[in-house]
């Protein structure tokens, strides 16, 4: 029997503001994703709970943050960053070394 949708949906607080995290399949080596829409989906091999899935809530909420500032935005062709257009299948998205990615990472350390 499958899980409902509310089951698998929290709340992740910041400054008040409520933020959905939806557990989801998201495929090999991704554990999580900020989308435009303001949710955040989260692997299900990943307990929300946890230590590590309060991280990558976390790490996906400076992504929300960038995306709110402007800062960051995508499509599924290309990312922009700081006004740059970069396409997306000449990068490891995800990689530290991308500039959304180095401070989100240097957010959450």
């Amino acid at each position: 029997m499958a899980i409902p949708i509310t089951a698998k949906i929290r709340l992740a607080r910041e400054n008040s503001k409520n933020i959905p995290v939806i557990q989801k399949d998201l495929g090999s080596d991704i554990e999580g994703e900020a989308n435009k829409d303001g949710t955040i989906f989260i692997d299900n091999s990943v307990d929300p709970e946890s230590n590590k899935g309060k991280e990558i809530i976390e790490h996906e909420k400076v992504h929300l943050d960038q995306m709110a500032r402007g800062d960051l935005d995508y499509d599924d062709k290309y990312v922009y960053w700081c006004g740059k257009k970069i396409l997306r299948s000449q990068i490891n998205e995800g990689s530290d070394e991308l500039p959304w990615e180095k401070e989100a990472y240097n957010k959450t350390k």
